[in-house]
This record gives structure tokens, C-alpha cells and sequence, in this order.
């Protein structure tokens, strides 16, 4: 009776797959079931792919069922929350993630590395959807070292960036959802490049993404200079996902800490944000009493004392 249904329903997955088929073999709907030329092309030419959906057009399948603000009714709603941040100073760069991965309002888990490792000298950061972020960061990671063999040189931070940007281009409008950092040091230095999933590419000094972003943006504008000590730049990427921890539902658990140095990046270290606030890294927490001491004449510092006045 099943198969029966199967065979002749116009509604069931078997008939997706039926009319998908159909499809595929006429060759009038192959840009149809592949969302666009750009998509196919890069399918077609052989580069790694996704296995694409069942479904005559993915991107218009993924606008009808996702929440895109203008129909809030709709039955997958995505919230990615989290925070980032990457920054170059004169000793290298310093970048620092929080470790709460969030579907919605539920946090799926507290434990999520959000520093991926491309190579000794690459980092990478998650932000969007972690899926999208492993997969072609890890694959980044492949062809840099396949560069290095070809060339016999280490893969430039700027190469790295740009073969990512290409890479996830030829599927924009396709449903990929990536915001991250690619950091590391090569012949020019330090260097710090922002890639998404549209394609966009920039450079810059300092960057932070994800919903927490804004809180860490107020501690590293406040706080950021070139010339920067490794432990005062340490304590300010520290800081500011501490701070975007506490504010933020959507951030928090744990910093996971890096620096990249002209030798390679080092792992410096995970650090709770709720021991944090009370604690600190050294014994003196984050908390508010802490940071606004001594900022006003209400609550001034506890060695003051009294000028006498001029006569």
C-alpha cells in the first residue's frame, strides 16, 4: 500500500526525487535545479561540492522555509549567535572566541572550539553557521598545504583569504552562512583578513563578528593600540570577549585565547567568563565595582587623599 501511495503521490519525498530526476535528465531544467549558472558551473568544473537538495531551486527553497524578517511565521527560524575577534598589534596577533553554540533561544552546547587551525601559521574563526565554517576552513587547510608542496613556500595569509572568498562565492545565494578571520603571519607580518559567505574580503587591524561583536567592539576601541605589550594585548582580547560574554545571551561559557607570532600561533589558554567576572585571570575579577573604582568622586580610590586648598 505504501509503495502504491509513493509511486502515484504528487506530495511525497519519493515524488521530489522523482520529479528531481525528471529534472536533471532534461536538459532545459538543469539551471533550475542547480539555483543558478554560477552554482552549476562550479559543480560542473569538478571543485568540491555540496550534495545539492532534492528540490527544483535550493535558494528559493531555503527563502520559503527560512525566517528572512518578512514572513515571521516561517518553520525554521535561524539565530546564530556568538562572538569573535581578531586583532594585529606589533607582536603578532592576538585572537580570541567565545565557546556557546546557540539554535535560537537553546544554547546546544558550551563547549564549541571556534578557533579552527588551517595550518602552524593560519588561524580561522567560526561564526554563522559552524557547519559552513568547519567544512570549508578545513578545506582551506587542504590546499594550503597542497601550496606549499606545489610552490615549496608557506601560503601567504592574503592567499589563504582570497582562495576562501573565491571558493565560497561561487555558491553565494545558495544558503552558506560564514563570517570569519583569517589570521596568521607570513613575509610581511602580521595580518588579519575578514571573509564571508558573499564573497566579501577585507583587511584591517582589527575585526570582531557575531552578536556579541558590539560589547567587544567597546572594549577594543577603548583599549587598542599598535604598540601594545603581548600581555596588555593578551588581556584586551581576554577582556573583550569577557565582555561580550556577560552582556550578551547569545555569547559566553568559556575564551578560548590565541596568539600568532612570527614562529608559529600558540594556544595561550580557556578561561570561564563567570570566573572571570569574579576572579580574573590573576586574582582581580572584571566585575563593576572593580572597573568603576576611582572613576568618580562618589567611589574614589581607596588611597586618596585630600589636597589642601590654595589660599
Amino acid at each position: 500500500m505504501d509503495s502504491f501511495v509513493d509511486q502515484y503521490s504528487k506530495n511525497s519525498a519519493t515524488a521530489e526525487i522523482r520529479r528531481a530526476k525528471e529534472m536533471f535528465e532534461e536538459e532545459d531544467g538543469m539551471d533550475a535545479m542547480w539555483g543558478s549558472q554560477a552554482g552549476f558551473a562550479t559543480v560542473a568544473s569538478g571543485l568540491p561540492k555540496f550534495t545539492i537538495p532534492a528540490v527544483p531551486d535550493p535558494s528559493s527553497f531555503l527563502r520559503l522555509h527560512t525566517d528572512d524578517h518578512a514572513d515571521p511565521s516561517c518553520r525554521i527560524k535561524i539565530k546564530h549567535g556568538t562572538t569573535t575577534l581578531a586583532f594585529r598589534y606589533q607582536g603578532g596577533v592576538v585572537v580570541a572566541v567565545d565557546s556557546r553554540a546557540t539554535a535560537g533561544s537553546y544554547v546546544a552546547s558550551g563547549t564549541v572550539k571556534k578557533v579552527i587551525e588551517i595550518n602552524p601559521y593560519l588561524l580561522g574563526t567560526m561564526a554563522g553557521g559552524a557547519a559552513d565554517c568547519q567544512y570549508w576552513e578545513t578545506y582551506l587547510g587542504i590546499q594550503c598545504r597542497l601550496h606549499e608542496l606545489r610552490n615549496r613556500e608557506r601560503i601567504s595569509v592574503a592567499a589563504a583569504s582570497k582562495y576562501l572568498s573565491n571558493l565560497v562565492y561561487s555558491y553565494k545565494g545558495m544558503g552558506l552562512s560564514m563570517g570569519t578571520m583569517i589570521c596568521g603571519w607570513d613575509k610581511t607580518g602580521p595580518a588579519v583578513f575578514y571573509v564571508d559567505s558573499d564573497g566579501t574580503r577585507l583587511k584591517g587591524d582589527l575585526f570582531s563578528v557575531g552578536s556579541g561583536s558590539t560589547f567587544a567592539y567597546g572594549v577594543l576601541d577603548q583599549g587598542y593600540r599598535w604598540d601594545l605589550t603581548d600581555e596588555e594585548a593578551l588581556e584586551l582580547g581576554r577582556r573583550s570577549i569577557y565582555a561580550a560574554g556577560h552582556r550578551d545571551a547569545f555569547s559566553g561559557n568559556t575564551i578560548n585565547l590565541y596568539h600568532v607570532k612570527e614562529d608559529g600561533w600558540e594556544f595561550i589558554g580557556n578561561y570561564d567568563v563567570s570566573k572571570m567576572h569574579y576572579e580574573g585571570p590573576n586574582g582581580v575579577g572584571y566585575a563593576y565595582e572593580l572597573r568603576v573604582q576611582g572613576k568618580s568622586s562618589a567611589n574614589p580610590p581607596p588611597d586618596a587623599t585630600e589636597v589642601p586648598a590654595q589660599a
